[in-house]
């Protein structure tokens, strides 16, 4: 297994530890498979131990994976609503979303499938860190720079505005994850801007006199 593969493994499970341990016939809904089937087999095989069920979606039709009454491939994108929701139950204990880094993907697809948790239940977002996309480090791409940074920030601003429904947790191991906790059955609000406080008056005010107080 590579450098990567070994990051993403160590990532994935501590972000689940809870859910992996204490939740049982686990009903999962994971957007994005890839060739290496990494997170799918993970979740398959916990799964099959606790008598749950996962379904896969993605575009390119990897339902070669793994043969198991446990697993159902539904070949599409994943804003294809009306297709998924023909086929999948209407709620889940897990949500995975690893497919287009985009913030406003993400955010489409947060809000659309977020109501289908249970309470309890948590809705992760893979690739959430810029950092290996940095100059100088051993991913650097200014694309997925932005991109992570956006939709880390995207996720932040609609925590903020939802603080009270939700928990946010986050990892930065490897390219990153965030996992939100439904804490009520309250409807999501949509995100503002933040209002912080780093562009203003006073703060520029409190870093000249940090910067005069280091000179004196």
């Amino acid at each position: 297994m590579s450098d990567f593969e070994n990051r993403h493994k160590e990532k994935f499970l501590r972000i689940f530890e809870k859910e992996l341990k204490k939740i049982d016939k686990p009903i999962i809904l994971e957007f994005g498979v890839s060739k290496k089937a990494l997170s799918t087999s993970i979740f398959l095989e916990y799964c099959e131990k606790k008598n749950g069920h996962l379904y896969s979606v993605d575009l390119v039709d990897y339902s070669y994976h793994f043969k198991s009454n446990n697993w159902q491939f539904i070949h599409c994108k994943d804003d294809d609503y009306d297709k998924i929701e023909s086929i999948i139950p209407k709620n889940f204990d897990i949500i995975y979303l690893d497919t287009i880094h985009t913030a406003s993907h993400v955010e489409k697809i947060l809000y659309h499938y977020f109501d289908k948790l249970n309470i309890g239940g948590v809705f992760v977002v893979d690739d959430t860190s810029s950092l290996p996309y940095l100059k100088k480090r051993e991913k650097n791409n200014f694309s997925l720079e932005i991109n992570n940074y956006e939709t880390f920030q995207k996720l932040l601003e609609i925590f903020n505005s939802n603080h009270e429904n939700l928990y946010f947790e986050s990892s930065f191991i490897g390219t990153g994850a965030v996992k939100l906790t439904k804490l009520n059955d309250n409807k999501l609000k949509r995100s503002k801007t933040l209002s912080d406080r780093r562009l203003s008056f006073l703060n520029l005010v409190r870093k000249i006199y940090l910067k005069l107080k280091r000179i004196v």
